[in-house]
């Protein structure tokens, strides 16, 4: 095991265990005879649609179990593992949650820490290009951040939410400022998300000191209604039009996880192919290209293998209870907040509404990249990231 990019700075309060993802061979086994066993249903008018208007075609399922019964996680393994990896048991609320982050730490002393934080259906690996990125163009010494890059409780290699109370986005922030804390990082850091990461930067830029800034990629948010339409440029009318027709058309997943969340968490658990159905679809709907096919194997094979789907769809329910939302006077980002806009993203609504919801110091548009822009665009996401942190002036 290298030891590049694994001392943490002296003002750690713990020291994380490392962690080595080895999924045990039974349950690899178990994945490739249900592939085997599974059948795929007949063609129907609308699975036959090339456009895939009504989502995912009989024919890419065809192919995609084909595929993924001769895909070979072993070599995910040992790629993953090339990263940093660890877990650090946080107390909270009565609960010790093991988190599963990792990591590149720097050994520059200025360096500033900054955490990156997924969504759903995404997990850690959005940003293992974005991890490799750095590793290449920085040595420890040189590379200006520590990089933290954790599982949400309930993903992948964290411990689940407790099945005896209610768990929401609120406390995934605080247990994740809590990480940071203990990592050494309580004179401060910087919060980056998309999806539901962004409510949860949201919420740490809001609430946390610690969180100096937070740089987003998503705003999900109703028209503010105050603003001349004359002020849209073109492109964000196309993009505009394109979150409208996704509210009407694309988001049902949403309503189906916001009120029904153990029905399709239980279904779900059932049948690999019918996870690779759900999640593989969010893949090719909501990216600007459609990503490479061993890409969305390898993240619905986390999800399968981690057996976390269930325990992944929680923060759903917030959708018609919760007060974080991007328009709420109450989380608006008084601290510098960044903005990366992506226009294949069902978020991207003008730059004129996102500016309604914090002090927005740095904003960027890009003329490709969709919801996964960390995944999809690697470097102009990190480029973005790199020079937002720059006009912070916080080294």
């Amino acid at each position: 095991m290298s030891t590049a990019f694994r001392k943490l700075p002296s003002t750690a309060l713990r020291q994380p265990q490392d962690f080595t993802i080895s999924v045990p061979h039974e349950r690899i086994i178990q994945l490739h005879s249900l592939l085997q066993a599974s059948t795929i249903g007949p063609a129907t008018y609308e699975s036959s649609r090339e456009s895939r208007e009504f989502g995912i075609t009989t024919a890419w399922l065809e192919d995609a179990r084909e595929k993924w019964i001769n895909f070979d996680w072993s070599k995910v393994e040992d790629e993953l593992n090339t990263f940093p990896q660890y877990k650090m048991s946080i107390h909270d609320k009565g609960t010790d949650f093991d988190i599963h982050f990792l990591a590149l730490f720097s050994e520059k002393p200025n360096a500033i820490p900054l955490i990156l934080l997924h969504g759903w259906p995404g997990s850690f690996l959005e940003f293992t290009k974005v991890l490799d990125i750095l590793r290449t163009k920085y040595t420890p010494e040189a590379l200006p951040y520590h990089v933290i890059v954790p599982s949400w409780p309930g993903y992948a290699f964290s411990s689940a939410p407790p099945t005896d109370e209610n768990f929401q986005c609120e406390d995934v922030a605080r247990i994740f400022n809590e990480l940071m804390i203990q990592l050494g990082f309580s004179s401060g850091y910087v919060a980056q998300g998309g999806d539901l990461g962004s409510r949860v930067a949201r919420i740490l830029a809001v609430k946390y000191p610690e969180a100096k800034a937070a740089h987003l990629n998503y705003c999900s948010m109703v028209d503010p209604g105050n603003i001349d339409e004359a002020r849209y440029s073109a492109t964000e009318k196309a993009a505009l039009q394109g979150v409208r027709e996704f509210r009407e058309k694309g988001g049902g997943y949403s309503l189906m996880h916001a009120t029904r969340p153990s029905t399709i968490g239980l279904a779900l658990a059932t049948s690999p192919l019918a996870l690779l159905s759900w999640v593989g679809e969010k893949f090719l709907a909501w990216t600007d290209d459609d990503p490479p096919l061993d890409e969305i194997l390898t993240s619905v094979s986390l999800y399968w293998l981690t057996r976390c789907f269930a325990t992944t769809i929680y923060p759903y329910r917030e959708r018609f209870a919760s007060k974080v939302t991007a328009g709420s006077p109450e989380y608006y980002i008084h601290r510098p907040m960044g903005y990366s806009w992506f226009p294949k993203d069902m978020g991207s609504v003008p730059r004129a509404w996102i500016e309604t919801t914090g002090n927005l110091a740095f904003f960027r548009e890009h003329d490709r990249g969709g919801h996964f822009a960390a995944l999809e665009q690697p470097r102009l996401f990190l480029e973005d990231v790199e020079d937002f942190i720059a006009g912070l002036h916080l080294a």
